[in-house]
């Protein structure tokens, strides 16, 4: 990491209105290191970007903007901090191949798993308990072959992932997770995810390009979506509406010439869709975790392989329920026209069968085997 009085100058350029990383990356070509960029004079800088844009790079920082730097250099201080740039050794590889990589990433944790191979895991914020599994098992199961799983911290798919791949975490020789949020990585995001972010920044790495104090902003979430798929070997989807947020990972995935991998689901399913269009544009049906270490010529050593859930067995007297149902969302009405049992005693067995975790209760009243 550079020293604090190098990083001051990457913090204002990077603070400057009218800079992004676009513009930041043309001065750093042009000038070199942001010092530079400020002692270039004022006729250097016009002949380069517009010129109120000049002026402002011109002048001393405001006391607002010095006290951002500031309150970033103290930030970058404490343990397990850092801030880094372009110029600094640990700065991810994989993101200087992207077409807009971040000039400032802050990090938090175990910032040497930005350097290491991982594997992406997206999908729904309303994702189904199936869905769920399938993220944790398939996370746990990177994890222990050695892979570190990228996700974005949201509710749903994202959280099982960082979960799955949290509980191997301890152990040597195998992966963890990183998590790369759209708000300062100050912030948490949803709050409700407090506890998750403070396991991930001990045993994995929280990232952000965001300034400290950077507040949830909407716009800001999509554009994350780009470090997070260029971070990663492949993005595996899990669970996908067909205009979910995760399509755009997958795209960023495909511009970036990453590897794109999808779980099918049920046809009726609305966040099988997603999957399904993906699958339809070239992405690789996978139903277990082998799948992607296979496709992605990864050396494992022996570990379980993780598949799409299935359920547990149960007592013989609840088949022929389980066998009405199927992988496809039915209504107690469907039911009682199937079995011709009532729909009292079908409510009743419906969730015994929910509570043993062999069925899940979707919008509508309507019920699905977890596979």
């Amino acid at each position: 990491m550079i020293p604090a009085e190098g990083l001051q100058y990457w913090l204002r350029l990077m603070l400057t209105e009218g800079v992004g990383p676009q513009t930041a990356r043309e001065l750093l070509n042009d000038f070199g290191l942001p010092e530079h960029i400020f002692h270039a004079g004022f006729p250097a800088l016009q002949k380069r970007v517009p010129e109120k844009l000049a002026r402002l790079l011109c002048n001393e920082p405001s006391d607002a903007m010095q006290a951002q730097i500031d309150k970033t250099l103290d930030w970058a201080a404490q343990p397990n901090n850092c801030v880094l740039t372009f110029a600094d050794p640990g700065y991810p590889a994989s993101l200087l191949n992207i077409a807009d990589p971040p000039p400032l990433l802050y990090a938090k944790g175990r910032t040497a798993l930005l350097q290491q191979t991982a594997i992406a895991i997206v999908g729904s914020r309303n994702a189904t308990l199936q869905g769920m599994q399938n993220a944790d098992r398939f996370a746990q199961t990177f994890s222990e072959a050695r892979l570190t799983v990228v996700s974005g911290m949201a509710l749903g798919i994202d959280a099982a992932a960082h979960a799955g791949a949290l509980k191997n975490a301890h152990a040597p020789a195998s992966g963890s997770t990183i998590a790369v949020i759209g708000t300062g990585i100050d912030l948490v995001y949803p709050a409700r995810h407090r506890a998750l972010a403070h396991q991930i920044a001990e045993l994995g790495c929280l990232v952000s390009e965001y300034p400290l104090g950077t507040p949830a902003i909407s716009s800001n979430f999509p554009r994350r979506n780009r470090l997070i798929s260029g971070l990663a070997s492949g993005v595996l989807v899990v669970e996908a509406a067909a205009q979910s947020g995760s399509l755009i990972t997958a795209r960023s995935a495909l511009d970036q010439g990453r590897e794109v991998f999808a779980i099918p689901g049920s046809i009726h399913s609305p966040l099988s869709k997603g999957c399904h269009q993906l699958i339809r544009q070239g992405a690789k049906l996978v139903e277990s975790a082998q799948d992607v270490l296979e496709e992605l010529r990864w050396q494992t050593k022996q570990i379980p392989v993780a598949t799409a859930a299935v359920p547990t067995q149960i007592g013989s007297n609840h088949q022929p329920l389980l066998d009405a149902i199927g992988h496809d969302p039915v209504t107690v009405d469907q039911l009682v026209a199937r079995t011709s049992q009532s729909a009292a005693s079908l409510q009743a067995e419906l969730l015994n069968l929910e509570m043993l975790g062999q069925i899940e209760c979707l919008a509508g009243g309507q019920y699905r085997l977890l596979k």
